[in-house]
């Protein structure tokens, strides 16, 4: 690999922030080497959004679900046309759902029942599933724990977990997909990293949020991958090369996507 190709595994290209430069943000990216991005769906609008984006973008990707801040409002009517949206061809995994006990935008109790329908529509689909977990650790492997069966394609993303927490997470068959709180200063996310295997491992922005430090306090844009890149290869101690081929490949299989320029 003469030069470093990334996988964006986590955006949000179709959030307002990104309205007045998107395509600027996306070529951006492409310079910088990120050979592939999935946008990602909060809701059922921005769903068809993250689609929108995807159709219109060869190397970019959807993922389509409901934010457990947004699962009061999901109705019956929208989860059953997301379902049938997975057979879109650029829709790669469903997400990003989840528990999130910190703000309870939603309640809590609406929110495990959505994400448990959200869990049997992958375990039903074989479709990868995007995991937002906050404060909410034990309820979300409890009812993980409850569905399971076969194996899973699924990832905790933006993870925040100690070291105990990634342990449970990869022990019950998940990914784990890192952003840039493993540049801060006073985050430990960097040495949960340097724990997790590299055939489980994930990179992602998590854009328009979570710039890394370099970039800390401006808005956060795909390009910006290779600064997280290079933190976990230094704490890896591995050349960002095969770094980066590494978590590019786990991208591909995880997503089962073939993008260009992505070899």
């Amino acid at each position: 690999m003469s030069n470093p190709v990334f996988i964006d595994t986590h955006t949000h290209l179709d959030f307002d922030r990104f309205d007045a430069d998107r395509e600027e943000v996306i070529r951006r990216a492409h310079e910088a080497n990120v050979a592939a991005m999935v946008t990602i769906g909060i809701d059922y609008k921005t769903s068809l959004a993250a689609i929108k984006i995807a159709e219109e973008h060869a190397n970019i990707y959807a993922a389509i679900g409901v934010h457990p801040h947004d699962a009061r409002e999901m109705t019956d009517e929208q989860f059953d046309e997301l379902a049938e949206l997975l057979s879109h061809p650029k829709v790669a995994a469903i997400g990003e759902v989840g528990l999130d006990y910190h703000y309870d935008y939603s309640p809590r109790d609406v929110q495990r029942r959505v994400f448990r329908r959200f869990l049997d529509l992958a375990l039903t689909t074989q479709m990868p599933l995007i995991i937002h977990t906050r404060e909410a650790d034990e309820d979300i492997l409890a009812i993980i724990r409850e569905k399971a069966r076969g194996n899973w394609r699924g990832v905790f993303h933006c993870f925040s977990g100690d070291q105990g927490m990634a342990k449970r997470v990869l022990d019950l068959g998940f990914m784990i997909s890192f952003t840039g709180t493993v540049t801060f200063k006073n985050s430990d996310s960097i040495n949960v990293a340097k724990a997790v295997p590299m055939d489980r491992l994930m990179i992602e922005t998590d854009c328009p949020f979570l710039a890394p430090a370099p970039k800390r306090g401006k808005r956060n844009e795909p390009a910006f991958i290779v600064h997280v890149a290079n933190r976990i290869a230094e704490a890896k101690q591995m050349p960002l090369d095969d770094f980066a081929r590494a978590t590019t490949l786990n991208a591909l299989r995880f997503f089962n996507i073939n993008p260009d320029r992505a070899e």
